[in-house]
């Protein structure tokens, strides 16, 4: 199953490379394009959601790292106003 790794820019200028375990993130996010915290959340949520059902529909089992992904974006946008910006620099 093709992975993709979605490098992204918090508002606090930290930038940081996230993990996808299937190319469905290309339908949830666009590279060079900004987002509010709240929508890229919900966004990368959703795709990291539907990334883990496709391994699981695949393999048989759920992939621990989109979860693991995930949790830890939630986590990250906890520390911003659901208004600030996060920017999707790449996707590979």
């Amino acid at each position: 199953m093709p992975e993709a790794i979605f490098r992204i820019r918090w508002p606090d200028g930290v930038e940081e490379d996230c993990y996808s375990p299937s190319t469905v993130i290309h339908d949830h996010l666009t590279a060079r394009e900004s987002y509010k915290v709240a929508e890229f959340h919900e966004r990368s949520r959703v795709a990291l959601e539907l990334a883990a059902q496709r391994v699981e529909a695949k393999f048989g089992f759920r992939c621990s790292s989109a979860d693991a992904q995930s949790a830890k974006i939630a986590a990250a946008v906890s520390r911003f106003d659901p208004q600030e910006i996060v920017t999707c620099l790449s996707i590979r």
